[in-house]
């Protein structure tokens, strides 16, 4: 808590040039705590180079943000892929900027399917088995985790899942023993490995979660500042130690995004109706 309280001091302080607020919201994947640890050395960084205040503004689900975007009130938004081309598909201001590496150096990730050790899990023909998955609207919640399921020659429809929110309530439940298995970001299941977490199918390759610009709220200039301000930073050079301080999902570079990087995410979205409740 003390880092949190030294950056929030920092983002208080007066800015010279005073020019506006830019409201940012990422997404609630893990605690409240944990995602602003991790936003908050960004936050700071954008506001030295581009001479404006950055305001955090997090909400508990996907749903909320995408709204609060859609509305207006939101500049800024780090968002997964399935999260913008739900947004894109009904605000054509969602401007991709960026794409952030994964620990890879790629812009890219995996979802994944985890299940305890012990367990000895197959998912092959899987039937009334539990299974724990984060948000609707989170790519790696029902439509990844679903897909990977028919693969298996089972399906979601015909076990039993239930939305328990973020990703790392989603590894927990599976290591309490509440579910049989769960989907969620390969990345953040890796951290769990130490509690008897293990993958047992993942997605093909993933465009990597974006920093997503709001074009009815920032000008075309302010969106190529942002873009540039992160896309010029060493993470292996000059800048190691400064992105060294950033959360584990954003410490590694970043590359342009553009619309046409989430084809992939809408050929496996197809007509799927994503339920926005669990059935058990």
């Amino acid at each position: 808590m003390r880092s949190i309280f030294f950056w929030m001091i920092f983002l208080l302080l007066p800015c010279p040039l005073q020019a506006r607020t830019i409201v940012f919201a990422p997404l609630p994947m893990e605690s409240r705590e944990t995602v602003l640890k991790q936003f908050m050395p960004l936050a700071f960084y954008l506001k030295q180079t581009l001479g404006h205040e950055i305001e955090f503004d997090y909400s508990d689900n996907y749903a909320q943000i995408l709204e609060k975007f859609r509305q207006g009130k939101v500049d800024l938004a780090y968002l997964g892929p399935l999260p913008y081309v739900s947004l894109r598909s009904i605000d054509e201001h969602a401007v991709p900027l960026v794409h952030f590496n994964e620990a890879s150096g790629r812009p890219l990730y995996t979802c994944s399917i985890v299940a305890l050790a012990d367990a000895n899990f197959t998912l092959a023909n899987m039937e009334k088995r539990k299974v724990a998955l984060t948000q609707p609207l989170s790519t790696c919640g029902f439509l990844s985790t679903n897909g990977l399921l028919r693969k298996q020659g089972s399906s979601l429809a015909g076990n039993l899942y239930r939305y328990v929110s973020k990703h790392d309530e989603v590894a927990m439940a599976v290591v309490r023993g509440e579910f049989d298995i769960g989907g969620l970001k390969t990345a953040i299941a890796e951290k769990y490995g130490h509690l008897g977490l293990v993958v047992l199918a993942r997605t093909s390759p993933l465009p990597a979660f974006a920093l997503i610009g709001n074009g009815a709220t920032l000008s075309a200039a302010e969106r190529e500042a942002i873009r540039d301000a992160l896309t010029r930073l060493d993470p292996a050079g000059r800048d190691k130690a400064l992105l060294e301080t950033w959360g584990a999902n954003i410490r590694h570079g970043a590359v342009p995004a553009r619309d046409g990087d989430y084809a992939p995410v809408r050929e496996l979205l197809g007509d799927t109706l994503i339920p926005e409740t669990g059935n058990f």
